[in-house]
């Protein structure tokens, strides 16, 4: 296929070009839908007579339908982005990018999406749609698939669609709320899981980290103890990758807690376990719910994480999971940063 793609650049360039074009049309249709053409435009960053020109011929090819409320796909517009999208990653590099962050970071798989969720908040829902489709073709006949919180995960929830092959799937959050916008939540964002993948799902009420008396007093709730239980037998884990600073000022820590998380130099958080550049924990959060520890046994573990800014906090996440079978979902933007970085340190031209 690589070959063929060169072959056919070569003889026309604009070709491959035109191609491009009109599959991005498509995808961002997709995400959109219903969408007029203006704001289209705007994300796409064509002007408006270019790009009605490229919906006309989409819309001729019985691609594109077009209404009052804006355009959508039809069956065989999102047949055809499904079809072209092995053939987009080689034309892209992203390929290329992907097996060369897979070498880098030593984990399982690498999936890379185009764009930098940074720039384009458009890019974290294709990273959601990414990670929903690697998530089903994980899924066994029974499923326990422990989720974090965050707006990544949230927008993986959105993506999420039945599972026609009938299987067991229950959703479990993870770890406890931060007390921030309820729609990021773990319990929120299991329950719209299960409801997109006609599924189940638990709750766990509790804070994301509580003292260590209350601690003591909570792990011994039978309810508590049966939810941990569920986590220790969890067959797939879905987790997000924070900024250790940002995750800082969400968590509200004290100043105590703050200065000892920048002192240990501190980049990426997941779980409640800030990380160092190599992957060292620097502190751990007093948290009911997923241990570290526990991902020992899990038989499939999928990391959400984009843009450029988590480039560091991917990098050093991943160091700690080195050796499980990890699945990482990432962009484009995140991609670069992250083999640059390692191109630099290593004077290693890709």
């Amino acid at each position: 296929m690589e070959d063929v793609l060169k072959l056919l650049q070569k003889l026309s360039p604009d070709f491959i070009d035109t191609i491009f074009k009109r599959h991005q049309i498509l995808k961002y249709v997709r995400l959109m839908e219903p969408v007029g053409r203006r704001v289209l435009a705007a994300h796409l960053g064509m002007t408006e007579r270019v790009l009605r020109g490229e919906i006309m011929l989409l819309k001729e090819q019985g691609l594109i339908s077009v209404a009052a409320a804006g355009m959508s796909l039809t069956d065989d517009g999102r047949q055809v982005i499904k079809q072209l999208e092995p053939i987009m990653k080689e034309v892209s590099g992203l390929k290329h990018l992907e097996h060369k962050l897979k070498e880098i970071l030593n984990i399982q798989e690498v999936i890379i999406v185009s764009g930098d969720s940074d720039q384009n908040e458009l890019v974290k829902k294709e990273m959601g749609r990414a990670c929903a489709s690697r998530m089903k073709k994980s899924f066994t006949s029974n499923n326990i698939i422990a989720i974090t919180g965050g707006s990544t995960l949230a927008a993986v929830a959105e993506m999420m669609t039945p599972d026609i092959e009938g299987r067991k799937l229950m959703f479990f959050p993870a770890r406890g709320g931060l007390g921030e916008y309820v729609e990021n939540q773990a319990n929120t964002i299991v329950a719209k899981m299960a409801e997109k993948t006609m599924g189940q799902y638990k709750l766990l009420h509790v804070p994301d980290q509580v003292s260590e008396d209350a601690y003591a007093s909570l792990v011994e709730e039978p309810a508590i103890k049966d939810a941990l239980e569920m986590l220790k037998r969890a067959t797939m884990v879905v987790h997000g990758i924070g900024d250790a600073m940002n995750m800082v000022k969400r968590r509200k820590h004290d100043q105590e807690t703050t200065q000892k998380i920048i002192d240990g130099q501190a980049v990426g958080e997941a779980f409640g376990y800030y990380f160092d550049a190599d992957g060292k924990i620097v502190h751990k959060v007093r948290t009911i719910g997923l241990q570290l520890e526990y991902l020992q046994n899990v038989p499939c573990i999928i990391a959400v994480a984009g843009g450029a800014s988590k480039a560091r906090a991917i990098q050093a996440v991943m160091k700690q999971e080195q050796g499980r079978k990890t699945i990482l979902i990432t962009d484009e933007g995140a991609a670069r940063a992250l083999i640059q970085d390692y191109a630099n340190s290593t004077n290693d031209s890709f």
